[in-house]
């Protein structure tokens, strides 16, 4: 084995059994005339190092090195190509770098690091790679190895280096002297210089100099410098350019004056033969050049189809000229000129295509992410659709990534941002309005029923302006159209999330991909199919929507007013559509929400009222207000939770239709806190409805009662929306109804607020009659007030007033009685379904309660005046006559009878109907009663008296016989037996006696008075019934 490594490395073969001759022999051989000619032919001129005279002696001889490399340049190295094993391991490093898949003989680089005798041998790399496998003993005996054969070639080297010094020694100075003379050829003698120079004055290097013929003092002075001059030239020296500075001058000159002859005719048809094959070439390529073009103009006019044309012309050129080279590299020929050129202009075109479709790729991915900021309000089906012709083109063009899916993802993405920014900012504003009207003063009551009063008479759209004060209704207004934003169908961010998600479902089901294009050879089919994680990634997303759309608005009504309002300082995020002008942070901004940096609204007060609590209802708002806005509130919340609660997809975790119960179920209860808490407060002010001007149809009443009964059906049918949703109880086609049957503490809530309602109103009409002073004026305009005047008596215009009032009211009462009361309780019970029995009879008891209050509370006066009249008159020392037969009634008697006239003109005129009989029975009762004390006081009553206290008696009770009441009677009665027991026998007898003419002067008693007691007199025709 080692002879044929050191034959293969003697003859410089790879092989032992070659199939071809060495091309390296060939050059090898080659002499230095071959080689200067070629490169003279080229024209290239290599630069020498200083020794290339040497040199040149020494690259003729062949390297006596077995095994030898030889360079790319010619030239050999000392380093072989194959080497045994230093460590005595193997004979051929090289074979065993081979075995470990090492491209050693490719690269000589690589190689070397592994021979010794390369001066780039590294020996970590030598020992891990040549001997990884061994042992520690077999690499201490390769050591031994390896110092063996170094110090056996040191004893080599050192032997030949002793039997060959003398020779080293002379070839040396041999080569120095030849040196020397060849650089000093043509240089002026030097005597120092050569004294100086001792290391080349030996005796050979004096010989010739001597033989030169020439010495410093020859004769022949100037012919010798003439000479030197010559040979100068020649010398190998730098200023004569190493010995070619004599012949350079003549040989540019020759070069130039034969480009100048023969360049033209030896170039010119050279260049013609390559003109006319670039001509030929680029006139069969003329359509690669106009795809470039033609691609940019269509990117300009925005022609898509046109761009997509040409780009597949673009790729069929680029796919042509792939299939001339591949098919030109299977064959191993060369390849053609023209096929050459149409190879690299079908490049240079495909490059600048390539490069111009990426970049337009590029602006159709960021017009497809954003394709949702420019269509927010679509006005048409092409608007709606903007971006399935992006898809399409993106798919047509060639990409890696699904357009559809990063389209469905942007849109997610846009989505879910907008409904956080918009949820957020509206939340802020709102927050913003409530506090400014939280630090206003609190309305007037007056102000207030202004507002109730108006609930009357009226269509829902024509007094939703008037149902309150034009803050509160401009924070209702902003408080809908927030919700209407997010949870409208029609213009609403609900309405996109739904859209989306049809969307979505169509390109799960293929529907949409059927009329996409497949792309350049089908490559785009792929992504006309959505993977099962990207679609369960769709409805995961789908469901997040409905379910931040669903929180939002569930902490809207259960969470509190927010305390933080530092969003309105920030701008709009940036988008790429974003205007510069939006990075102001108050642009496009309400004027509403502007305010100092410095000085924002200060937070809502504490004011102990139930609306601190609630972020939607407005401070100082009423019940109507209330009632109206969130009846729209929670419908168009309710149909939203509908529409929601239909979409197929769904979060995890609890079902999506049990949130969404839960979040109308939430905001219903808290409307209707909310509501009753308004309810409440306004029925307090409902006694401030009452103006006491008089109903058109009944003069008896007041316009208080239909205000009020107004306002009581307005709330009732406000309440009852609140409660049953009716308008989104009832699911459309293809929704879900998610409205839960209202539980029972809520209907009991209303039950008893409804009732308590009834009740302070009553109480405010009681207040209202027995102020000493009418209520404010409302709006400016003066409560209208019958005004009665007795002999011009008027220091009693307070009294009157207040009697006034007692009357209407006590009218109204009667009215509430039979007819407001019994019309609200079935008002009720069919909103509720729900029967009233024992409110009703509370409410009736408490009425006749109050009635009877008030009923006393106005005869109270009347009937002590009377009284004190009859007990003076009585009292009176004159009472009894002083004349046989008494023939006048006393006159305490006309004045307790003229009193009744006022009294009854005060009740007929005032509240003209039963109350007149009823107040007059009243007092006569009171009267008689009066006359039986006073009676009972006088201890005898002669037949003087006797027959005095009879006319009296006998003349009130005839005047007043048409208000005799039962109790009346009895009383009457009771006189006459107290009458007789104060009497003598003798008196009583006599007095029978007297009774004929005593009716004679009655009668003619009555007859006098018939025109003062007119009003007392019973209308002819008309039966009327006396007051039980």
């Amino acid at each position: 084995m080692n002879d044929e490594r050191a034959i293969l490395d003697h003859y410089n073969l790879t092989s032992a059994s070659p199939t071809n001759w060495p091309a390296e022999k060939d050059d090898s051989d080659a002499s230095e005339d071959d080689t200067t000619n070629q490169l003279s032919r080229h024209y290239i001129r290599r630069s020498k190092s200083r020794y290339s005279a040497l040199e040149r002696h020494g690259s003729n001889r062949r390297n006596f090195v077995p095994g030898s490399e030889k360079l790319p340049h010619g030239q050999e190295n000392l380093v072989q190509k194959d080497e045994p094993d230093p460590l005595g391991g193997s004979d051929s490093v090289v074979r065993i770098l081979r075995q470990k898949g090492l491209p050693v003989e490719e690269d000589s680089r690589l190689r070397n690091r592994f021979l010794l005798s390369s001066t780039t041998f590294s020996p970590n790399l030598y020992l891990s790679q040549v001997h990884a496998n061994a042992s520690n003993q077999d690499l201490l005996q390769g050591l031994e190895t390896l110092s063996r054969s170094i110090d056996s070639k040191s004893a080599s080297l050192k032997v030949l280096v002793e039997s060959n010094f003398e020779r080293f020694v002379r070839a040396k100075t041999t080569i120095d002297n030849v040196y020397a003379e060849m650089r000093s050829q043509g240089a002026e003698p030097d005597t120092d210089r050569m004294r100086g120079h001792s290391r080349i004055a030996s005796r050979e290097s004096r010989h010739f100099r001597n033989v030169s013929g020439q010495g410093l003092t020859s004769p022949g002075k100037e012919k010798h410098k003439a000479h030197l001059n010559d040979k100068k030239k020649n010398a190998l020296t730098k200023e004569s350019e190493y010995g070619v500075q004599g012949i350079k001058a003549p040989l540019i000159d020759v070069a130039v004056k034969s480009e100048e002859i023969w360049g033209p005719a030896l170039g010119g048809r050279e260049r013609e033969g390559n003109l006319k094959q670039i001509m030929d070439s680029v006139e069969k390529a003329q359509g690669i050049f106009r795809v470039g073009r033609a691609v940019t103009e269509c990117m300009k006019r925005k022609d898509y189809n046109g761009v997509i044309e040409e780009y597949s012309k673009a790729r069929k050129y680029a796919a042509d000229a792939r299939e001339i080279a591949e098919e030109a590299h299977r064959n191993q020929r060369q390849l053609a000129d023209h096929q050459v050129h149409q190879i690299v202009m079908t490049g240079r075109m495909w490059s600048e295509v390539d490069s111009r479709i990426e970049e337009f790729k590029r602006d159709i991915w960021r017009r497809l992410a954003n394709v949702q900021m420019s269509s927010k309000s679509p006005t048409s089906q092409a608007d709606a659709e903007e971006h399935l012709p992006m898809i399409s083109l993106l798919l047509e063009l060639g990409v890696d990534d699904n357009p559809i899916w990063v389209w469905l993802l942007s849109r997610y993405d846009y989505l879910k941002n907008k409904i956080s920014t918009t949820f957020e900012r509206s939340r802020v504003e709102i927050e913003i309005l409530r506090r400014r009207l939280a630090n206003l003063d609190a309305p007037a009551p007056s102000m207030t029923s202004k507002h109730l009063r108006f609930s009357a008479g009226k269509e829902v759209d024509e007094k939703s302006e008037e149902f309150d004060s034009p803050p509160v209704l401009e924070l209702w207004n902003l408080i809908y159209e927030s919700l209407k934003h997010l949870l409208s169908m029609k213009s609403g961010i609900l309405r996109e999330v739904i859209e989306f998600w049809d969307k979505a479902q169509s390109f799960i089901d293929g529907k949409v991909q059927k009329t996409l294009p497949i792309g350049f050879d089908g490559r785009s089919r792929r992504h006309h199919r959505l993977s099962a994680e990207d679609i369960r990634d769709l409805q995961n997303g789908a469901g997040e929507l409905i379910g931040m759309l669903q929180e939002y608005v569930f902490s809207f009504f259960a969470d509190p007013p927010i305390e933080d309002v530092s969003m309105l300082y920030s701008p709009y995020p940036a988008t790429p559509v974003t205007p510069l002008s939006a990075l102001s942070p108050y642009a496009h901004q309400d004027p509403r929400f502007r305010f100092d940096d410095n000085n924002p609204p200060p937070p809502s007060p504490k004011r102990g009222e139930a609306w601190d609590e609630f972020a939607f209802w407005p401070p100082y708002a009423n019940s109507l207000s209330g009632v109206h806005y969130l009846e729209k509130l929670l419908t168009l919340l309710a149909s939203a939770a509908s529409d929601m609660a239909a979409m197929p997809p769904a979060p995890s975790g609890q079902p999506l239709t049990d949130k969404l119960r839960t979040m109308v179920a939430s905001a219903r209860e808290r409307a209707l806190r909310a509501a009753s808490a308004a309810w409440s407060k306004d029925a307090e002010v409902c006694k401030y409805l009452e103006d006491w001007s008089r109903m058109s149809e009944r003069q008896d009443l007041t316009n208080m009662l239909a205000r009020f009964s107004s306002f009581e059906t307005t709330i009732l049918s406000g309440m009852q929306k609140i409660l049953y949703l009716p308008e989104a109880a009832n699911a459309k086609p293809g929704t879900i109804s998610v409205v839960p049957p209202p539980p029972a503490k809520l209907v009991q809530m209303v039950r008893s607020q409804f009732v308590t309602s009834l009740y302070k109103a009553l109480s405010g009409m009681v207040e209202n009659a027995e102020r000493s002073r009418p209520l404010e004026a409302v709006n400016g305009v003066a409560a209208v007030e019958d005004s009665i005047t007795t002999n011009g008596a008027d220091s009693d215009g307070g009294e009157k007033n207040r009697n006034i009032r007692h009357l209407l009211t006590l009218s109204n009462l009667k009215l509430i009685q039979t007819d407001t009361i019994p019309h609200l309780i079935s008002q009720f019970e069919i909103h509720f379904s729900i029967t009233l029995t024992d409110e009703s009879k509370q409410l009736r008891d408490a009425l006749i309660q109050i009635s009877d209050r008030l009923f006393l509370s106005y005869t109270k006066p009347t009937a002590s005046r009377l009284s004190d009249i009859v007990h003076v008159g009585i009292a009176a020392p004159d009472w009894i006559p002083t004349s046989s037969r008494p023939s006048e009634v006393r006159p305490y008697v006309y004045e307790a009878l003229l009193l009744l006239v006022y009294t009854h003109t005060e009740v007929s005129t005032t509240t003209p109907g039963p109350l007149t009989n009823q107040v007059l029975s009243h007092l006569l009762e009171q009267m008689s009663e009066a006359f039986l004390d006073a009676f009972r006081r006088r201890d005898k009553y002669y037949l003087l008296a006797l027959m005095q206290a009879t006319l009296d008696m006998e003349f009130v009770a005839q005047t007043m016989s048409q208000y005799t009441t039962k109790r009346a009677s009895e009383i009457q009665s009771q006189i006459y037996v107290v009458l007789d027991e104060k009497t003598t026998s003798e008196a009583s007898k006599s007095l029978q006696a007297e009774l004929p003419e005593m009716r004679l002067v009655l009668k003619k008693l009555r007859e006098g008075t018939k025109t003062q007691f007119l009003a007392f007199r019973r209308e002819r025709g008309r039966a009327v019934s006396r007051a039980e």
